[in-house]
């Protein structure tokens, strides 16, 4: 966790100092919907193009690939080497981790060149889109459908909240800002159950769905809203027990972690690295840790993401550059808040 707020901070700073001007092709483009000045959309697929000059295609010698910081990041270094290592040997180009700490840094790697595949959270992968040109083409899945998560809100099994009505007056943790379950979905759904959010009940941002289960756990907060299936994973992986919990109220399902490429990718490559995610086989220890998925399926970001997009319409919060800024900031101020409030004797046990 100490090397949360300098890689926070260097985004930001990045975020500051770089012209967000539009390229050659943006100055002649005619559309580009949502997306932002640097990219364009002429076929209305809501995703970045391919460049149209042969100059501006990428061809790396080496793949770098990240995958969300929704629960603490070294987890996924090592539950994505047989995907890496089958990657370097399907296309014939080493492909690496690159461990990321907030999705602010994700989104910017990606949109600076240094990030050629990722793995991006529900409610970020449209940030992704819009400012970073990725264009998602996968979802973990099984034989049977692909995944899906749903918001549970959950509270201790001892305490006496039952329903939502329960959490006025209370402390709930949202994860940050930009969070689809973590934060957009309860917003755009609690006030017409009788629960508006920061006015019925207090918010806290803890910072991510592995930290708002524990701090429910611990009693540090009265309830929060939370992605099943990091919540079912932490159950699995025995960091929590479930007979702690009580789930109070659950959402429809979404769309879980979107696996995206660079749109400036040579497109033979880019259409190898997508025939290589669809053609891999999870390994029993990797299905293990991904909660029985076994595979990818194809996936659209105009289609998978549509009920996204919807809540982040309803709470009116668009996936632009002044939201993606702001959610920077706040990631950065929160963690430092949280790291002056620790105990600086001993890291956090999860």
């Amino acid at each position: 966790m100490r090397k949360f707020a300098p890689a926070a901070g260097f985004a930001v700073a990045l975020m500051a100092s770089m012209p967000w001007t539009a390229s050659a092709q943006g100055a002649a483009c005619g559309f580009r919907g949502s997306l932002d000045d640097a990219y364009c959309d002429e076929n209305r697929d809501m995703v970045a193009d391919v460049p149209r000059e042969a100059s501006r295609l990428r061809d790396p010698s080496t793949l770098v690939f990240a995958y969300t910081p929704v629960e603490d990041p070294a987890l996924y270094a090592s539950q994505f080497r047989p995907l890496l290592e089958y990657l370097t040997s399907c296309t014939g180009k080493r492909t690496v981790y690159f461990q990321v700490t907030s999705n602010a840094a994700q989104v910017e790697a990606m949109r600076s060149g240094r990030l050629h595949i990722a793995g991006f959270s529900t409610g970020p992968t449209a940030f992704a889109v819009n400012l970073a040109g990725a264009v998602p083409f996968a979802i973990k899945g099984n034989e049977q459908a692909f995944e899906s998560y749903r918001v549970v809100m959950i509270t201790r099994a001892d305490s006496n909240i039952q329903n939502l009505t329960d959490l006025k007056g209370r402390r709930v943790a949202h994860t940050s800002a930009t969070s689809n379950s973590g934060n957009l979905a309860p917003r755009a759904f609690f006030p017409g159950l009788g629960l508006t959010p920061d006015t019925d009940y207090r918010v806290v941002y803890s910072g991510g769905h592995d930290r708002s289960v524990m701090g429910v756990n611990a009693g540090d907060y009265d309830a929060a809203p939370v992605a099943s299936d990091v919540y079912n994973r932490m159950i699995a992986r025995g960091q929590v027990r479930r007979e702690n919990f009580r789930v109070i109220w659950e959402s429809d399902p979404f769309p879980t972690s979107s696996f995206a490429l660079a749109h400036d990718l040579r497109p033979e490559l880019a259409q190898r690295i997508r025939q290589c995610f669809y053609d891999f086989r999870f390994p029993e220890a990797m299905r293990r840790d991904m909660g029985g998925n076994d595979r990818f399926w194809p996936a659209t970001y105009a289609q998978q993401w549509a009920p996204v997009r919807a809540v982040a319409d309803a709470v009116n919060a668009p996936y632009n550059r002044a939201a993606f800024d702001a959610e920077s900031r706040r990631e950065l101020e929160a963690e430092q808040r949280r790291q002056q409030q620790a105990p600086a004797a001993a890291p956090r046990v999860q």
